[in-house]
C-alpha cells in the first residue's frame, strides 16, 4: 500500500506584480509544515512538485523544515491552471470591470470566471480548456499513486481539488465534476495536506486539507 500527501503551496504574493512568489507568511507556513511532518514521522520515498515558483519554493522550505535528504522531482502535471488568464477571459466575456486588487472582489470574479471555464460551452476560447486540465491532473494523480512508499507532492488548489473530486466520486458526470471541484477548491488552505492511500482495492482520500500545523493567524487561503 502506498500513501500520497497532496500539499498546497504556501501563501503567494496576492496583489504583487508577480503572484508566483511566496510571501513571508508562505515561507513560514512551508517550513512549519516540514517540521510538523517530520515530527509525525513522515519520511518520503519520493518528493514531487509542479513547475510554478511558489510550488518549488514551498518544497524547498518544507524540506528545510523537515530535514529530509530526498531529492525533489519535477512533474508539470501538477501545475496550476492559468487562473489569472481564466479570470481575465471570464470578465471580458461577462462584460465586468472590477478591481482585482481587493481579495473579496477577486474571489467573486474568480468563482464566476471559473464557472464559465468549467461549464463546457467555451472550451475553444482558452489556452487550456477545462477537459484538458482535468485529464492532465488525472494522469499526474495516476503517476503519483503508482509509486510505492510515501510520496509527498506540492501543487496548487486547482489540481488538488480536481484530484479530490475524482477520488470522492470517480463516476461524477461532466456537469457534476466542476461543482465538486469548486467545493474543494474554495476551502483549500495554504500548506493544507490531503492524504490519499492506494492499495489492492484502489485509491481513497483519507483526509482533506489538514492544516493543524498552522497557528490561527497563519491560516490563509490565497
Amino acid at each position: 500500500m502506498g500513501t500520497v500527501l497532496l500539499v498546497r503551496h504556501g501563501q503567494a504574493s496576492f496583489g504583487a506584480d508577480d503572484y508566483d512568489v511566496l510571501s513571508e507568511t508562505g515561507v513560514a507556513q512551508s517550513m512549519r509544515l516540514g517540521v510538523w511532518l517530520a515530527e509525525a514521522g513522515v519520511e518520503p520515498t519520493a518528493l514531487l512538485h509542479g513547475a510554478m515558483r511558489r510550488q518549488r519554493d514551498t518544497t524547498s522550505a518544507m524540506v528545510e523544515g523537515a530535514g529530509w535528504s530526498v531529492v525533489p522531482e519535477l512533474d508539470e502535471g501538477w501545475n496550476e491552471f492559468d487562473h489569472l488568464g481564466v479570470v481575465a477571459r471570464g470578465l471580458d466575456a461577462l462584460g465586468a470591470d472590477v478591481d482585482l486588487s481587493d481579495r473579496r472582489t477577486f474571489q467573486r470574479a474568480f468563482e464566476r470566471s471559473t464557472a464559465r471555464w468549467s461549464g463546457g460551452e467555451h472550451d475553444q476560447e482558452y489556452d487550456e480548456s477545462w477537459p484538458v486540465f482535468v485529464d492532465r491532473v488525472a494522469a499526474a494523480l495516476e503517476r503519483a499513486c503508482a509509486r510505492s512508499g510515501v510520496t509527498v507532492l506540492v501543487s496548487s488548489g486547482g489540481p488538488i481539488a480536481v484530484a479530490c473530486a475524482m477520488l470522492v466520486d470517480p463516476d461524477a458526470t461532466a456537469p457534476e465534476l466542476p461543482r465538486l471541484w469548486n467545493a474543494f477548491n474554495t476551502v483549500c488552505a495554504n500548506t493544507g495536506v490531503t492524504r490519499v492511500i492506494t492499495g489492492s482495492t484502489g485509491r481513497r482520500m483519507l483526509t482533506f486539507n489538514e492544516h493543524s500545523h498552522l497557528a490561527r493567524d497563519q491560516v490563509t487561503y490565497r
